[in-house]
Order: C-alpha cells, then structure tokens, then sequence
C-alpha cells in the first residue's frame, strides 16, 4: 500500500493548521525516511497514567556517572552501535598508550574540555563541541590540555559517512572546508614536546584488549596520501536546515550516517514564523528505530527540569513528544537555545550494567504534568 489517503478532520500540510485543543502525532518507518501518516487527536498520545514493564522512556544522568581510570563505560549498545563515555585528565592513562579500534569506526563527540588527538596522519585539535572521527583500525592517542568528558558513539559493522545532501546541494549542512584535517607537522612538533615515547598500541578487538609493544615511537610516519584518515568537525561550522513556515523532523539534522543507525546534531536555530505552524517537536512514533539524544548544551526547549550531560532513551514502541510544559511556554521564543546529539538506532538498544544507578527512574511521568 503507497498511496495517499485520508479520512475526517484533517490537515493539507503537516505540522501546520492543527485545529486549536488538538494535538498531531507522526507515525512513521524507516526512521522518518519511510512512509508517514499524521494522526489529528483530541489530546496528546502520552497521556499515560500508568507504565508497567520494561518499554518505557528513560533519562539518565550521565555527570553522576563514576569515573574508572579514564576507560569506556559502556552506555547503550546493540550488534551495530555502542555508545560510551569517556573521560580524559591531562597526563593520563589515555596519553600515554596508542589506541586501536579494530572492531569499528568512532566518533568522539567533546562535551567538555579541550586537547589534541595524536593520530599517524597528524594532529587533530578538539575543544567543546568537536566531533573527532577516527576510522577503524586507526591509532590514535588523546592529550588533553584539561580534563575532558566525551560521549562516544562506534560503528560496529560499516563506516560513518556524510548525509545525503539531495537538492540542497553539497556545501549544506557542513562546507567541506569546514571539515579539519590531521596536521603531519604539527604531530612531529608534538612528539618533540612530550616527556616520553608512545610505544604501546592498546587494540581492541571483539570487545578485548590487546597490547602490542615496540621499541620507538609507534608515531613514525613522515608522508601520506589518499582519502582514508581521521578528521573533525566542531558544531560551530554546521549550519541547521531550517524551514520558516514548516517544522522538519529529525533526519534534516543528520550529521553522520551509518548503514544501521544516524546521527543527527540539534542547534540553535530560529523557531518556525507562520502563526499556524508547529514549533516544538512533534508527537510522534519512530516506529522502526530506537531513539537516544545527549544533552550538550543550552535551553533544552521540549523538555523540562534537564541539564548538559543527561541522555534520553526513547525506545521504539510507543509514542513520544514535547513535554506539557515545553508546549506552553513556546509561545514567546523565537528562537531555539540548544545543542544536543541525536543517535538513531534500526536494532534495539540494551542497557548496559553501569546504568542502574544514574537512571531518573520517574522520568516517565514528567508527561503527567
């Protein structure tokens, strides 16, 4: 079935004109890509008053989280994404080995701090809000001029890539010009300054570490060429798709695609200018995937009682929106004050163990009010 249909009170356009004391959920597949219906409803879908089970929206508080030795701590995670958290201090454990991820590509987003990747092809600076990507198998080593938090996300089984620009064409949503390339010279400088030579590369593989040790320096490369190498964008130099008179969903943010999962980045932006259209996130079921946003920065502006470092998991399964009081209070804000990771997942997503204790377990009922 693909054609179009409708039946009673209805909109000509979405997430405009919704009649007043009304509200409009999207039931949607393929992560918004996919087929879509809008459904015109007397009162919101998360009018719940009760949840029981496992399938319910969760929040975390990802500052309360203990730091162990500046290792990963595993987040979420399915056969083609894990998300972890990883914190940095300045002459530590993370600058003195080389690392190796030869289970998949990784994206370290910077929430806090500042420093220098060390990688074969060259130097990557990153400072708060730098997505630092390294592909697999590519060694790299973090020097971190302070201490530094960083929500991570790995592509377990393809490689990250740039969204589909369509008929915006190729300059939108990040020039490539924008994009920071690994500086050789720069690297020799750094390894004339450090106190000691990095001869341990730390590889992970299937989850387990091994280390291999070598004589020199394992930071030894003096040219290259090609179009394989690490790189880093900082949200700064990402421009929003934006519509005046209509709201986009989620997919026109994506920053990084992977064949199983998006990442989208959310930034401030000014709110929607006709007076019939929707300026909050829409009600809405992402059918087919698993929802996850990290909190960076800002106003959260459809959510209430948040702050940086939380993380939100809106599992596939039911519907979600903006919160009772975010619908309220939007009516006087012209623009968005927010920054904010978005990563959408195909397979579900499990818990890992480490997050019993920063759950707010009555995050479920901030709808109720």
């Amino acid at each position: 079935m693909s054609s179009h249909f409708s039946q009673g009170q209805h909109t000509k356009q979405a997430h405009k004109a919704i009649p007043d004391e009304h509200f409009e959920e999207e039931q949607g597949l393929k992560g918004f890509y996919g087929r879509v219906s809008h459904l015109i409803k007397p009162k919101p879908s998360t009018r719940w008053t009760n949840i029981q089970g496992p399938l319910k929206p969760r929040m975390y508080d990802l500052v309360k989280l203990k730091e162990r030795n500046e290792d990963f701590i595993k987040l979420l995670y399915n056969s083609s994404v894990e998300l972890s958290f990883l914190n940095t201090e300045p002459n530590g454990k993370r600058s003195q080995i080389s690392f190796r991820n030869a289970d998949g590509d990784t994206i370290y987003f910077c929430h806090l701090g500042s420093g220098t990747f060390l990688t074969e092809y060259g130097n990557l600076e990153f400072k708060k809000g730098s997505y630092v990507v390294i592909p697999k198998c590519l060694n790299h080593t973090i020097l971190s001029s302070q201490s530094s938090k960083f929500f991570v996300i790995e592509d377990k089984n393809t490689h990250f890539e740039e969204p589909d620009r369509g008929m915006l064409g190729k300059n939108a949503i990040y020039d490539s010009q924008a994009i920071q390339r690994p500086n050789l010279d720069n690297l020799h400088k750094s390894l004339l300054d450090l106190e000691h030579d990095i001869i341990e590369i730390h590889v992970k593989k299937m989850g387990e570490l091994t280390t291999f040790t070598y004589d020199s320096s394992v930071y030894d490369t003096i040219g290259w060429k090609g179009d394989l190498y690490p790189y880093a964008l900082h949200v700064d130099d990402i421009m929003p798709v934006m519509s005046h008179r209509s709201h986009l969903p989620p997919s026109a943010h994506s920053t990084f695609v992977a064949r199983d999962f998006v990442v989208c980045t959310f930034l401030p932006r000014p709110l929607e200018s006709d007076a019939d259209a929707l300026k909050v996130p829409f009600y809405h079921q992402n059918i087919d995937y698993d929802e996850v946003l990290f909190y960076h920065d800002g106003d959260f502006f459809s959510r209430d009682n948040l702050h940086a470092g939380m993380m939100s998991f809106h599992p596939a399964g039911f519907p979600h929106g903006p919160h009772p009081k975010a619908v309220k209070s939007i009516g006087g804000k012209t623009h968005t004050n927010e920054y904010a990771v978005m990563v959408d997942t195909r397979q579900p997503l499990k818990v890992a163990n480490d997050m019993t204790n920063i759950e707010l377990e009555e995050y479920w009922k901030s709808w109720m009010a």
